[in-house]
């Protein structure tokens, strides 16, 4: 029989869960990761991919046969979340076990290779390094499919000197450290009490610790850490409560939290994001988006590592999630378990800033974005004006504009910029109703507000590729043109749609409704 439910506060019982959202936020802590030093101790392994066209049956048996292509080697269980530090940018000091054996000496190799120290490495004779062997199909071109994996592995529990040999390790890893980060497969290295000891020692040392468990029903040797990152089954399984559906998420996290002594537990629900509660009584589910799932190996890993490197830099349980979430869903859309790197991170997170916030920007924010998106190849096209009643031409102009590059910026003047320049029957459409409009617009990208009389301060800090106006103005008419091509960008010239102005669609108003008057 599992635990009872633990009576909650009505204050968590009675909190709405939603969805929390804050993608420039989120960028912001993304751009600014530092290279925190995070202790990681953790079941090591060895994936050997071997892949082959499979393209007949065995004469022998119903059976695939597989002809050999090549084979790729990768770091796995632990070796994967130290991956996933390094391509975050953390400074990773490993710990783990390994064999007197090639696939060991190999880990080793790896994880300097991928930026990770692997000196405080424990070397246990007569125990094989973990590895896992999969076998890989290919055929016609299609997406590589596993079609069975043979594991090289030992559970006994570790000899009682190895065991003090890592404990002392860890002591002087973690000095200087930002998190120790503990990943348990249930391999044999983090029996007994060893996870007891590494929690005594951080806590000690004044080093948060976050625990990804393994798939077991007695969480008694995890108790005192800073948090839990767990799945729904694992949940259910150390619980002994259901975690369906949201009412359950919550009681099941928070029953984790008071019982195990956390400050917070992370429950993931695959395609459905994760449930955070914490000790101070934070309870939310925080949602992702809908992903193509290719392969789901290393997707908690890439969590960890996540959660790591953002609590590292500061970043609030909510917030850790949040991006935890994001990091998680790019490693599911992957083959294998594949580092997820920040500028990646940050272009899913553009993407979704676009969804979910809109269009419009402040400068300071815009250029920054606009640097992801150059650094991943996109070419900025900027115009700008009024925009006070739109018609067919301002649509065939935008059109004009988006085609000339890959991002379209916009400036728009502010109502007392419009005043100024156009008197004060101008403009017709207050700033705000106008950018709700403008925002509806497929062709626009980004909006930017400005008062002065030109844009010449937008575009300097900007530095389209591109600057557009209408083909009304010659180039030397254009503002900015002689500062855009300085640097090497350039003028295109909209064509005009005849009649089709704002001045003549409000003439056209008048004279239909009042006396003409000059507009």
């Amino acid at each position: 029989m599992g635990p009872l439910p633990i009576p909650l506060p009505l204050h968590i019982l009675r909190r709405p869960i939603t969805i929390w959202h804050m993608p420039t936020r989120l960028i912001e802590i993304v751009e600014g990761l530092p290279r925190s030093k995070i202790v990681l101790v953790g079941d090591l392994m060895l994936d050997r991919y071997l892949y082959g066209n499979a393209e007949r049956l065995s004469p022998e048996a119903p059976v695939p046969v597989l002809h050999y292509q090549k084979e790729e080697l990768r770091l796995g269980g632990a070796g994967g979340v130290a991956a996933n530090l390094a391509a975050l940018g953390a400074e990773v000091d490993v710990i783990g076990v390994v064999g007197n054996d090639d696939n060991g000496v190999l880990i080793r190799q790896h994880l300097e290779a991928c930026g990770c120290h692997a000196n405080r490495l424990v070397q246990a004779d007569g125990r094989p390094t973990t590895c896992k062997v999969r076998l890989v199909g290919l055929a016609q071109h299609r997406h590589p499919q596993q079609m069975m994996r043979l594991d090289f592995e030992e559970h006994r529990p570790l000899d009682s000197d190895v065991i003090d040999r890592i404990v002392e390790q860890v002591a002087r890893a973690l000095d200087g450290a930002a998190v120790l980060c503990i990943e348990d497969y249930n391999k044999g290295l983090l029996n007994g009490d060893l996870c007891p000891r590494l929690i005594v020692l951080a806590r000690q040392k004044g080093v948060p610790v976050l625990v990804d468990p393994a798939n077991l029903s007695d969480y008694s040797k995890y108790k005192g850490a800073t948090a839990l990152k767990l799945n729904r089954t694992e949940t259910e399984k150390a619980t002994g409560l259901p975690a369906r559906d949201e009412s359950e998420f919550s009681v099941a996290a928070a029953w984790l939290v008071k019982n195990l002594g956390l400050e917070a537990a992370v429950v993931t629900l695959d395609k459905h994001g994760a449930y955070l509660a914490t000790r101070g009584g934070e309870g939310v589910w925080l949602k992702t988006r809908q992903r193509q799932v290719y392969d789901v190996t290393g997707a908690g890993d890439m969590v960890l590592a996540m959660l790591a490197v953002a609590r590292a830099a500061g970043a609030s349980w909510r917030e850790s999630v949040e991006l935890a979430n994001v990091a998680g869903g790019l490693e599911v859309e992957r083959f294998g378990s594949v580092p997820v790197t920040p500028p990646e991170i940050i272009a899913e997170l553009l993407g979704e800033a676009q969804l979910r916030i809109g269009k419009e920007r402040t400068l300071s924010r815009l250029t920054a974005e606009l640097a992801h998106h150059r650094s991943a190849g996109k070419k900025v096209v900027f115009t700008n004006g009024c925009f006070d009643l739109i018609h067919l031409g301002h649509v065939q102009y935008f059109r004009f504009a988006k085609a000339q590059g890959d991002l379209l910026v916009v400036g728009v003047n502010t109502d007392t910029s419009i005043r100024r320049l156009k008197g004060e029957k101008r403009p017709i459409q207050s700033e705000a109703d106008r950018l709700i409009v403008l925002e509806e617009l497929a062709s626009i990208d980004y909006l930017v507000r400005f008062g002065d009389d030109t844009p010449l301060e937008l575009i300097a800090a900007i530095r389209p590729d591109v600057l557009v106006k209408g083909a009304d103005y010659k180039k030397e008419q254009v503002v900015g043109w002689d500062t855009v091509e300085a640097y090497g960008g350039r003028v295109a010239l909209a064509p005009l749609v005849d009649g089709k102005s704002t001045s003549a669609v409000i003439k056209k108003i008048v004279e239909a409704y009042g006396p003409a008057e000059r507009v």
